[in-house]
């Protein structure tokens, strides 16, 4: 884990080089441990994934932060407020979309919703007008800003919840499964302004979902909770190298992968697998081993051959399979 300095204590709260710390965090529901221990620190304009099956710890982890419930021990301190002695400064830092809550009231259009969150964490009408007609345009939701939201689909309720949550600017954005319930033109905008807020706008993004594909592409970082306990917390590159297989891929072009194609090249006794070629003729070829004396014979029959190597790369894993092996304990 990065190592942080905290520097002096200010007027306005404990800074430090991180936007999140978690210390010793602990959360008992009588003798049930929901989550036990947890100590993490998240760096400023980072995707952080927090990942977990079912009842791993993950949501009770994400109202810990947001204060909605309050831990039997530890401390949770946001862009340097400590939310058990700084509450009201600690929570303007953030802005959160909870999967399983009602994230914005019903009864109130989706333009009052935005409104009435902007106020409540104290900005003047005037600033939050313009980020709203923006939201609310990016989500394709200005034509019924003023439709109450009881009336939408899930999708467009979820759209809102994004919208109200963004619409204080926030330094620090939880995200609870985000995209449920939307379809795939919204999910992809919510996934862009994820990249967008945490590299361009230097915000901190807490994503937790069951989307292993999209946590892989947009994650930073990766933690995975198991039973109320973390069990790694890696840049996502180094946990995927950690379990990349001693076996090699070449990637080829000018091939559609089939038998016919390869067959007069490679050698016959080696059991590659090609996997079928790609729209742009690319192919990959998996060598059974990781012996280097192999893979030269390979890449000597393919230049033989005249097969354009466009690659060669150990093994890798996708997350969703690390993953696997890590809530199995493997």
């Amino acid at each position: 884990m990065q190592e942080v300095l905290a520097h002096a204590p200010t007027a306005g709260g404990t800074r430090t080089g991180a936007a999140i710390q978690l210390r010793g965090l602990t959360k008992r529901f009588g003798h049930l441990a929901a989550v036990e221990g947890v100590s993490l620190e998240v760096p400023r304009g980072q995707v952080f994934g927090l990942l977990g099956p079912n009842g791993a710890g993950k949501t009770t982890t994400i109202k810990l932060m947001t204060g909605l419930v309050t831990p039997t021990s530890g401390t949770v301190v946001l862009g340097g407020y400590d939310i058990s002695r700084q509450r009201s400064r600690a929570v303007q830092q953030v802005g959160a979309v909870l999967e399983g809550s009602r994230n914005v009231y019903w009864s109130l259009s989706a333009w009052q919703n935005l409104l009435y969150f902007g106020r409540l964490k104290g900005l003047r009408t005037a600033e939050i007008k313009p980020r709203a007609e923006r939201l609310l345009g990016d989500l394709d939701l200005w034509e019924r800003r003023n439709q109450q939201v009881g009336g939408f689909s899930r999708g467009m309720q979820q759209k809102v919840a994004v919208a109200a949550a963004l619409v204080t600017d926030p330094g620090i954005v939880l995200l609870d499964e985000p995209t449920i319930g939307l379809d795939v033109e919204a999910a992809q905008t919510v996934r862009q302004w994820v990249v967008r807020l945490a590299h361009q706008d230097g915000k901190t993004i807490v994503l937790t979902t069951h989307q292993l594909a999209m946590a892989e592409e947009l994650c930073d970082r990766v933690a995975v909770i198991r039973d109320g306990h973390i069990v790694t917390d890696l840049p996502t590159h180094e946990l995927l190298d950690r379990y990349a297989e001693d076996r090699f891929e070449v990637e080829v072009g000018g091939t559609d992968g089939t038998d016919a194609t390869l067959a007069n090249i490679l050698p016959a006794e080696l059991p590659v697998d090609a996997a079928p070629g790609s729209a742009d003729g690319h192919t990959i070829i998996t060598l059974p081993t990781a012996d280097q004396e192999t893979l030269h014979q390979v890449l000597a029959r393919l230049h033989a051959g005249a097969v354009p190597v466009l690659g060669v790369s150990r093994v890798r894993p996708s997350l969703e399979a690390v993953f696997v092996k890590l809530v199995r304990g493997e």
